[in-house]
């Protein structure tokens, strides 16, 4: 079996959302609802988590998680993660980010498959809008693909943009087209290596994406499609969705 292994990046700092990881849900840190999601569903990779803060170092430590202390100075957790592959070792890197506790067994396994293939230097995943408040909502990532569903940019804009008014995502005639970005990746420890020495490029920073940085530099980036439900956590408002998803 390939060398792989699962890695969150983790931080309290978050500009939207100050704190959110440790944000009880059914009191229980969001944290770790992600944690024992990725437990739960892929129990065969090792599961690392790369954190900042010494608080959820503590929190998931005393949970029985494996987290590993890195550096406050990252600028992305691609970095992050960087960092703390020079302890795990590891050839193939999946980053399922701390704010995604719906993550799939089937979702990690398309990304495993996405970075096997030749020519591609990192995977990523998306799925389709079926709401236009959604598609123009700046927290949620959008991305535009070639034919061969290679990404050709990611905007918190709503892209393509749609002149047409006569269209729209809820009437169904641009639902399929119109891709929503989830934060999930996949890459190689070389692609990894190469990654944070790149300087931050200047539409990584206007957009506050980090994977512009590998687009900005000439790598590809596959994408894989999912239907299966995301829950990323971006804002407050985000949690009581979640909610209503545990629930039923």
């Amino acid at each position: 079996m390939p060398n792989i292994a699962i890695v969150v990046p983790a931080r309290l700092a978050s500009t939207r959302f100050p704190r959110k990881l440790l944000h009880l849900i059914q009191n229980k840190p969001l944290i770790l609802w992600t944690a024992e999601r990725i437990s739960s569903e892929v129990s065969n990779i090792p599961l690392y988590f790369a954190v900042e803060d010494e608080e959820l170092f503590t929190l998931l430590k005393h949970h029985g998680y494996n987290p590993i202390k890195t550096s406050d100075g990252h600028i992305s957790g691609t970095d992050r993660i960087a960092e703390a592959n020079e302890k795990i070792q590891a050839d193939y890197i999946i980053n399922v980010q701390a704010d995604e506790p719906l993550v799939t067994s089937n979702q990690i396994e398309i990304l495993k498959e996405l970075i096997f293939k030749p020519d591609i230097d990192m995977g990523t995943m998306a799925t389709s809008f079926t709401r236009i408040d959604y598609f123009n909502d700046p927290d949620k990532v959008k991305v535009v693909l070639d034919k061969q569903n290679r990404a050709l940019y990611f905007s918190r804009s709503p892209i393509p943009n749609i002149r047409n008014d006569g269209e729209s995502i809820e009437n169904g005639l641009l639902k399929g087209r119109c891709y929503w970005h989830l934060g999930l990746y996949s890459y190689t420890a070389e692609f990894i290596k190469k990654f944070t020495t790149m300087p931050a490029g200047w539409l990584e920073k206007v957009e506050r994406l980090e994977q512009l940085r590998a687009i900005e530099n000439g790598y590809s980036i596959a994408v894989g499609m999912t239907n299966e439900p995301c829950a990323g956590i971006d804002v407050i408002e985000d949690i009581k969705i979640f909610e209503e998803k545990v629930r039923t």
